[in-house]
């Protein structure tokens, strides 16, 4: 059974007036309308498509890519609403319907709101909400300390924000652990620092330990090579000056520096980072 809300690679079994008909393993056929057809696909080929319900609420393929797939969620736009709900736009034909009941708060048209869309049991629509809480759990974790993560950020708070983990936890970056603006909306990868014993997911956009060092020493030469050899922040400099020119904290800058010093790569005074053996580093003046 093709389930709307997800990619599939389908065989083009037949040409029609209205499209081609796309195939399963198991012999279910889906309709990709003539919109979307190319002359140099044709039956017996696959194809990649995406399952949703047409205006009918009939299954029907698309090439386009949506924002999100069911069970995900998303940073939308609102673009019409009634009585029962509102319509939010994320990337195919027919928009996103938000029913009244799965509203956190109002829905103003023109502004955007973080979704998750999922399958309706019932009507077998794909259907979004506001309630995040309804699907975002955090009981049983599925994500260890030290993992990579995917990110949405979602919501701002007195010390930091909220974000959206891997589709299915609520996690929390804090604003001493972020050193580069960041939206509600952002995609990012992120880094598990703990799990709290009441199952909270603490995070950080940097990575940790060795590899943040290794990474950020590689920012390093790639700043100081883009500037002739030289930046004009060292040791001494305050975390945001450091910061302004090399967006890293200044924890961070002062280990990459460590690490490039004693691999011998740069030198540094009072006010200056230099790369050695570097005929376009200015001298001082």
């Amino acid at each position: 059974m093709l389930t709307p809300g997800q990619y599939y690679t389908l065989t083009v079994s037949r040409n029609t007036d209205f499209g081609q008909f796309l195939i399963d393993d198991d012999g279910d056929e889906i309709l990709l309308p003539n919109r979307y057809v190319t002359d140099h696909i044709q039956p017996g080929d696959p194809i990649e498509v995406f399952v949703y319900t047409d205006s009918e609420d009939r299954p029907v393929a698309t090439t386009e890519k949506p924002f999100l797939l069911a069970g995900q969620a998303a940073y939308l736009e609102a673009v019409d609403k009634t009585i029962h709900g509102a319509f939010f736009r994320w990337g195919v034909p027919k928009d996103l319907f938000v029913p009244i009941r799965n509203q956190v708060t109002r829905i103003d048209i023109g502004k955007k709101y973080v979704v998750y869309m999922y399958v309706d049991q019932i009507s077998n629509r794909l259907t979004g909400t506001t309630k995040l809480n309804a699907f975002l759990r955090n009981e049983e974790i599925t994500v260890n300390p030290g993992d990579e993560v995917d990110i949405l950020i979602a919501l701002k708070n007195p010390f930091g924000y909220r974000v959206v983990v891997n589709n299915k936890h609520w996690g929390m970056i804090y604003t001493n652990q972020i050193f580069t603006p960041v939206e509600i909306g952002d995609r990012r990868k992120a880094y598990v620092t703990r799990i709290t014993e009441d199952n909270r997911i603490d995070l950080t956009l940097q990575k940790q330990g060795f590899e943040e060092v290794k990474d950020s020493a590689g920012k390093l030469l790639e700043l100081l090579e883009a500037g002739g050899g030289m930046l004009p922040v060292a040791d001494k400099s305050g975390p945001e000056e450091v910061y302004r020119l090399t967006q890293m904290s200044k924890k961070v800058f002062k280990r990459a520096a460590g690490t490039l010093l004693k691999q011998g790569l740069i030198e540094m005074d009072e006010k200056r980072t230099i790369l050695k053996n570097n005929p376009g580093t200015p001298s001082e003046k």
